[in-house]
């Protein structure tokens, strides 16, 4: 149920605001409460039920041990996603994909390993034994590694999930996901289609407020996941990745008719814009 508080942090911050009408997605229509000066307006009671859902499997998740693997490369998500992600000790990527991360991850886990190797060669001394140039061309790969690879060097199997802002801008991480059947969480803008991912949480994802907005809920989410893990070995009941992982929503929202004043779910009381 959708609480009048939430609703209202969730406007303050922006989150209602969608994509131009013209670059609308139909799919999106159950989610979106009405069109204003051109602009698509999201219902944030539908967003705000969506999140507690989200949240409540994140934790699960979380408590059952595995890593959430959190994906933003636009510029305005990226030191948000990474800030939180980090605080919350999961894996993030934020700058670009690489290619086959989910599908290829063997080859994966090889260049982080070549990473931890570097590093081992400059404590026990094996570096300073290469030439000048040799040095200059390792230390060159060690950062280009960091750059991409940094944030995932302890993520040793794959992730339990994946939480992604932008699903068109991410599309190749979305289909990685889908063919090895990770769950998806997303915020999705009406330029989106929600019928790719697991848990949607419809929301603005262009707007750093907006996104700040989302990502602190969801982290707090899986950090009180965690916790649960710690007290739970703490007291010698540890909860099984069985019992802990959640499964996809039953059903998602029916597809939009074609008329979409049909298809818009209009709440109770709306917050004045």
């Amino acid at each position: 149920m959708a609480n009048n508080e939430e609703v209202k942090e969730l406007l303050n911050a922006g989150v209602h605001f969608g994509h131009l009408t013209r670059k609308w997605n139909p799919n999106m229509a159950p989610y979106i409460y009405m069109e204003r000066n051109g602009i698509h307006i999201i219902n944030l009671y539908k967003t705000s039920a969506k999140l507690e859902e989200a949240n409540e499997a994140l934790r699960k998740i979380a408590a059952s041990g595995r890593k959430i693997l959190f994906v933003a490369t636009k510029k305005q998500a990226k030191d948000i996603v990474a800030e939180k992600a980090k605080n919350a000790n999961m894996p993030y990527i934020t700058e670009r994909w690489p290619g086959g991360m989910l599908t290829n991850f063997v080859t994966i886990r090889k260049a982080v390993k070549k990473m931890t190797s570097i590093d081992r060669m400059k404590q026990d001394g094996t570096f300073l034994t290469l030439s000048k140039k040799e040095r200059l061309a390792v230390d060159r790969t060690r950062a280009k590694l960091e750059k991409n690879l940094g944030s995932i060097t302890d993520m040793s199997r794959l992730p339990g999930a994946l939480f992604i802002v932008d699903t068109t801008r991410e599309h190749i991480a979305v289909k990685e996901a889908q063919k090895l059947n990770i769950p998806i969480f997303a915020m999705v803008d009406t330029n989106s289609d929600p019928r790719l991912i697991d848990y949607v949480i419809p929301s603005n994802d262009d707007a750093s407020k907006s996104i700040d907005r989302i990502i602190s809920s969801v982290t707090n989410a899986i950090t009180e996941g965690l916790a649960e893990r710690k007290s739970g070995k703490e007291g010698g009941g540890e909860a099984t990745a069985k019992d802990a992982a959640p499964a996809a929503p039953a059903a998602k929202e029916a597809k939009a008719p074609r008329k979409r004043a049909a298809a818009v779910a209009v709440p109770a009381a709306k917050e004045e814009e």
